[in-house]
């Protein structure tokens, strides 16, 4: 069995290796996003053309078309059901013609790796502004380990279906000061999240990186201390877990079980 390696490269993106398999989660490569501007970590830097990406739904800050442009290679493009139609007309139809839709409890092969669509507590549309939509998914992914993507969630009955895991990558915070009241985790769900999916190890992600213009002076109360407050809270939680707060451009090597 191999080696497991994430690296997370700022909010939801994160690059994962598994089985000579490479996959990339919701990517924002950019240093800018409408009204945010990437304020911590160096900009991503992928070491290759990734098998995949995984995208989650089709809110702005994961389904960021100029960075789903700027990727490498001509990747398979793992999205929920109803998003083909919308990839196909904002990147073209060699683009559509790449997508593998997948609902919750619908699975694909990509190379060494299944990739499971699992169910995901978060609204789906674009935006106030589109009538585009789609269902909201997370995946977990099983190959040497058994990885969980969250995407966008708050949390939901059933959660606890998803495990046991080997690593849970868990949204803990925002690019705002709220989170609002429905269809995201903060630190402390974050950490009931992990504590139902009894996953070996989590990465907290989503959090720290895009901040609104104009809201930099504030960057330490609002937007850094997720992840550790995440770690903090898993402990008392889930003390059967295992957290890594990776910095933006960090990795997590997991080996494989004796």
């Amino acid at each position: 069995m191999s080696t497991t390696e994430v690296t997370w490269w700022g909010h939801s993106t994160v690059w994962l290796a598994d089985s000579g398999t490479t996959l990339l989660t919701d990517p924002v490569l950019t240093g800018r996003l409408a009204h945010l501007r990437r304020m911590a970590g160096p900009s991503p830097r992928l070491p290759g053309a990734p098998d995949a990406v995984l995208l989650s739904h089709l809110h702005a800050d994961h389904f960021h078309v100029g960075s789903l442009r700027a990727v490498p290679g001509k990747p398979l493009l793992i999205v929920p059901r109803g998003a083909a139609a919308f990839t196909a007309r904002v990147m073209g139809a060699e683009a559509g013609d790449r997508c593998v839709e997948l609902a919750p409890g619908e699975t694909t092969v990509v190379g060494g790796v299944r990739v499971r669509a699992v169910p995901a507590r978060h609204d789906g549309g674009r935006g106030p502004w589109s009538r585009d939509r789609a269902i909201a998914i997370g995946f977990v992914v099983e190959g040497a380990a058994r990885t969980w993507f969250a995407g966008d969630t708050g949390l939901f009955d059933g959660m606890h279906e998803l495990g046991p895991l080997d690593l849970a990558l868990v949204p803990v915070g925002g690019w705002g000061p709220t989170l609002g009241s429905h269809g995201h985790l903060d630190a402390a769900d974050g950490a009931e999240a992990l504590r139902r999916v009894r996953a070996s190890w989590a990465v907290p992600v989503h959090y720290g990186t895009l901040w609104p213009i104009g809201m930099g002076r504030i960057r330490r109360h609002m937007f850094d201390g997720p992840g550790e407050r995440f770690a903090e809270h898993a402990a008392r939680v889930a003390p059967e877990s295992r957290v890594r707060v990776l910095a933006h451009g960090e990795s997590l090597s997991l080996e494989p079980a004796a």
